[in-house]
């Protein structure tokens, strides 16, 4: 028995000294189940939590997102995100700027849009409301802003990048140039006006609050014909639009 034991023992060292290569020699009965077809590489294992902590997110919300919620949903262990992101605030604070990003790429392309500047305030304004109908969880956390790391370099540029792009579409509305570095009261009037507008739908409508004012309104009405008619109730409409 002791020589069948050194045996094992010579078969199985070269394994531990080459741990990769074990790993696939090692028998699938003993390997822990993920939720994935593949293990992940220990390059792409950053990414794979946080696409884990979206779907934790937007299927079990804030309260559900957990350390231990996102390693049980990317099928690694449970120390896993924190060697990564530290704590829970910092792994939602990347997550938070993956949504910054996605938000005001939206934002962009609606702008890029339309050629008139009314039309392109009108046209970010829909793709705002849009975003957060689509991510509702991912857009709950990006202004959760106690439980984020606002410091943070990646989740500082998006959110700055999300705020040059408001001011830069009320500005051409206006007629000016806005950059949000420096502004007159009335600047930061029209800004926080537009923001307030925009902000306030979009929370009413994703606690269900408009649905007393949709149900009074004619059959097949339906949200985004009430936020066209709010928007272009507030600016002057262009010469040749509907």
């Amino acid at each position: 028995m002791a020589r069948a034991k050194r045996e094992t023992r010579k078969i199985r060292s070269p394994a531990l000294l080459h741990p990769a290569k074990s790993a696939k020699e090692r028998p699938t009965t003993r390997r822990r189940a993920t939720t994935s077809e593949a293990p992940y590489h220990h390059g792409d294992l950053h990414d794979a939590l946080l696409g884990a902590a979206e779907r934790v997110l937007e299927r079990d919300g804030l309260a559900g997102l957990t350390l231990r919620a996102v390693a049980r949903e990317a099928g690694v262990s449970h120390a896993a995100p924190t060697h990564h992101f530290g704590d829970l605030t910092g792994l939602l604070s990347e997550l938070a700027a993956i949504g910054f990003r996605r938000f005001n790429a939206a934002m962009i392309a609606a702008r890029n849009s339309e050629t008139h500047p009314l039309l392109k305030g009108l046209a970010n304004a829909k793709a705002y409301v849009g975003y957060a109908q689509a991510h509702p969880g991912m857009y709950g956390l990006m202004f959760r802003t106690e439980r984020l790391d606002m410091s943070r370099p990646s989740l500082h540029e998006a959110a700055t990048a999300s705020f040059e792009g408001l001011a830069s579409a009320v500005g051409a509305g206006r007629h000016e140039k806005l950059s949000g570095e420096e502004l007159t009261l009335d600047q930061a009037a029209a800004i926080s006006r537009a923001w307030s507008l925009v902000h306030g739908f979009t929370m009413l409508l994703l606690d269900g609050r408009l649905q007393d004012i949709l149900r009074r309104l004619p059959a097949g009405t339906e949200v985004d014909q009430l936020l066209d008619a709010m928007l272009r109730s507030t600016v002057p409409r262009p010469v040749g639009t509907n």
